[in-house]
C-alpha cells in the first residue's frame, strides 16, 4: 500500500523512501516501552513545508496539511522532498487501507548503482496481515542488479485502523527503523561498502507491484477494490541537508545523545524480532552472502 520512505510504501505499496539520485519482559499485546521518544524532539510539518507532488497530482489530495493518495487502474501517485539529505529523522504517521490491496507497493524505478533506506508496506489479502519491509540499498550492484537487504516484519496492532507513526533515523554510523518510536531494526556501519553515504531525498508513493510485492507475486493487484488509498499525517523531517555544514548533526535516537541505543531500547527491539520478524536476509539459504558481508 502506501510507503513512508525510499527515503523510498502496499501491492499497492506504501512507502516513504530515502533514494539516492540522489526476549524482555513483554505480552502479545506490544512491546515493552522503549523508554525515549526520538520523534518527540521533532516539530511536525505540513505536507506543503516539507514535500511536493512527484507523480500522479490528480490521485493526491491535502487538507489541513495532510496528505491522501491513491492508486486505481489509471495511476498511482508520488510525492518527494523539498531538498537532498545527508543524514536525519524522516517519519510520518500513516493509516493504511483494510481489505484486499495485493500487488501494491510504493517503490521508485532506479537505476542499478543507487543508494537507498525504505520503509513499505506489502499489500496483503484480507485473511492475511500487513508485511512492513524494511531494505537498505548500498549502490546497486554496479551491473544493473540491486542487492536488497530486507527485513520484513508483522505488526502488533493493525495498521488500517488508525494512525501509527513510521520513521527511519539516518546517521553517518548506522540507521534505525522505528515504528510507534520502538525501533525494529538496527542496521550498523560496518565498512563504507556497506552503508549509504550519498545524499538521498525523501519520497513517498503508492503503486502496482503486482510482479513481487505480495507472497513474492503470487497475488496481483484487483482493481474491482480500487481505489487503494493511503493517508499520511504528522511529517516529521529534521536534519542535514546535501548543503549542511560539516559540523551538523542528525538528531539522536537514544536519550544519551550518543547515538547509541539505550539497554531500554535494545530489549524493546529484541522483542520485536523475536515475536514478530519474519524474514531476514541474513538467514536466507537462497541468498549469496558473498555479496552481503555485514552478515
Amino acid at each position: 500500500m502506501p510507503s513512508l520512505f525510499c527515503l523510498p510504501f502496499m501491492a499497492p505499496v506504501f512507502c516513504l523512501l530515502l533514494a539516492f539520485f540522489m526476549i524482555a519482559s513483554g505480552n502479545a499485546q506490544g512491546p515493552p516501552s522503549p523508554g525515549y521518544s526520538p520523534s518527540s524532539r521533532i516539530s511536525s510539518v505540513t505536507f506543503n513545508q516539507g514535500f511536493r507532488n512527484l507523480w500522479g497530482p490528480q490521485h493526491q489530495r491535502v487538507y489541513q496539511g495532510s496528505l491522501t493518495i491513491w492508486l486505481d487502474k489509471t495511476s498511482g501517485s508520488g510525492f518527494k522532498s523539498l531538498e537532498p539529505y545527508q543524514s536525519g529523522y524522516f517519519g510520518a504517521a500513516m493509516k493504511l487501507q483494510p481489505g484486499y490491496t495485493a500487488g501494491l507497493s510504493n517503490n521508485e524505478d532506479h537505476p542499478g548503482n543507487h543508494d537507498e533506506i525504505d520503509i513499505e508496506f506489502l499489500g496483503t489479502t484480507p485473511d492475511k496481515p500487513y508485511t512492513l519491509q524494511t531494505n537498505v540499498y548500498i549502490r546497486g550492484s554496479r551491473d544493473g542488479n540491486l542487492i536488497g537487504r530486507e527485513m520484513k516484519f508483522h505488526l502488533w496492532f493493525d495498521p488500517t485502523q488508525d494512525y501509527h507513526n513510521y520513521a527511519i533515523l539516518w546517521t553517518p554510523s548506522e540507521i534505525i527503523f522505528l515504528v510507534d518510536d520502538v525501533p525494529i531494526r538496527r542496521y550498523t556501519r560496518k565498512s563504507d561498502a556497506t552503508f549509504p553515504t550519498r545524499p538521498m531525498w525523501v519520497y513517498g508513493s503508492v503503486w502496482d507491484a503486482s510482479s513481487w510485492a505480495t507472497e513474492n507475486g503470487r497475488y496481483k493487484a484487483d482493481y474491482s477494490y480500487q481505489p487503494f488509498v493511503g493517508r499520511y499525517t504528522n511529517f516529521k523531517i529534521s536534519g542535514c541537508t546535501a548543503n549542511s555544514p560539516v559540523s551538523c548533526h542528525p538528531p539522536s535516537a537514544s536519550p544519551s545523545g550518543s547515538g547509541s541505543l539505550s539497554r531500554q531500547q535494545v530489549s524493546a527491539m529484541n522483542w520485536v524480532q523475536r515475536n514478530y520478524l519474519v524474514y531476514d536476509y541474513c538467514h536466507d539459504p537462497k541468498r549469496d552472502h558473498t555479496q552481503t558481508p555485514e552478515c
